[in-house]
């Protein structure tokens, strides 16, 4: 989901792929919403998610040792590049409904 400053859902994003790991989808919706982000003028970015390992992983607190995950996760990084500021913070899964909610419904309607 792309949200403004405000909290006003902007974009609600979605991409079905297949058979995929957890860690894969977590780093393909990030994907999907910087690339969004980036086509709407985004400056600056601010990533909630509720996936530890993908947050650690990005702020360097975490290896990379998945060879799937290393190529997601340099293209993450190249692309967080791009805003001139971008932090990124983990959320508890109970505060990220929506982002659940559509990843669950890319899985059923193969979006």
């Amino acid at each position: 989901m792309i949200e403004d400053e405000g909290g006003r859902v902007l974009e609600r994003l979605g991409r079905f792929l297949g058979e995929q790991t957890n860690n894969v989808a977590e780093y393909e919706g990030l994907l999907l919403g910087l690339r969004r982000a980036q086509e709407l003028g985004a400056r600056e970015v601010e990533v909630l998610a509720d996936s530890e390992l993908l947050i650690r992983q990005l702020q360097g607190r975490y290896q990379v040792k998945n060879p799937a995950l290393q190529r997601l996760h340099a293209e993450a990084v190249a692309l967080l590049r791009v805003f001139a500021k971008a932090s990124l913070k983990h959320i508890p899964r109970a505060q990220n409904d929506a982002a659940d909610e559509m990843s669950n419904r890319a899985i059923d309607e193969r979006m």
